[in-house]
């Protein structure tokens, strides 16, 4: 079972761009804040109001981190929140305001910064990826049930698990020689790329 803190921060910097820069700029705020070792941090879809973006929720372990981040994010102009505080342009603190609940309570949110993450690389498999990681469950796109523990994912060095209904959920897809693969792609290619 996953770890939970008590103490969650939404930030939104109203980011429109790839997952890529969403992962830069989590990673980066991460390192900023000095809670690069002992955060969790996730990414969420924000389509309230103007134009669909991305914001951030970092999830830190004690009330005394989680106040330092927010007087240094509120620094910055960002909108950001921390249970009912609100700071920044009220369309941001309220992106932010909704990450941070999501990943609170557990019902939305791609985490990028998790226990055990940087250890998920090359092949693994899934009972290891589960031993070792925060990751409380595996799914196969169109399987009702979950793979078998020996079964083997190639990594290609990017897990990105989601909260769903509690838990922390990698969606898995079949690849070349019964293995399985992360669904997100590490570097996407754009739609229309070709254009």
């Amino acid at each position: 079972m996953t770890e939970r803190y008590a103490y969650v921060v939404g930030v939104d910097t109203g980011l429109v761009g790839a997952l890529r820069e969403a992962d830069h700029l989590l990673r980066g705020l991460a390192v900023e804040l000095g809670a690069a070792e002992d955060v969790w941090g996730c990414t969420h879809h924000v389509r309230d109001g103007g134009r669909p973006h991305t914001a951030l929720s970092f999830a830190v372990p004690s009330e005394r981190a989680a106040r330092a981040a927010v007087r240094r994010l509120a620094e910055r102009e960002f909108g950001v929140a921390l249970g009912a505080e609100r700071h920044g342009p009220a369309d941001l603190a309220a992106g932010a305001a909704r990450a941070a609940a999501e990943h609170a309570e557990r019902t939305g949110g791609r985490a990028v910064l998790y226990p055990g993450a940087e250890a998920l690389t090359g092949t693994v498999t899934v009972a290891r990826l589960l031993a070792g990681s925060a990751v409380d469950r595996v799914a196969v796109l169109g399987a009702p049930d979950g793979p078998e523990p020996e079964r083997r994912i190639v990594t290609r060095d990017h897990v990105r698990p989601e909260w769903r209904e509690g838990q922390l959920v990698l969606t898995t897809m079949p690849a070349a020689g019964g293995t399985l693969v992360p669904f997100e792609v590490p570097e996407p290619t754009p739609c229309c790329a070709d254009h």
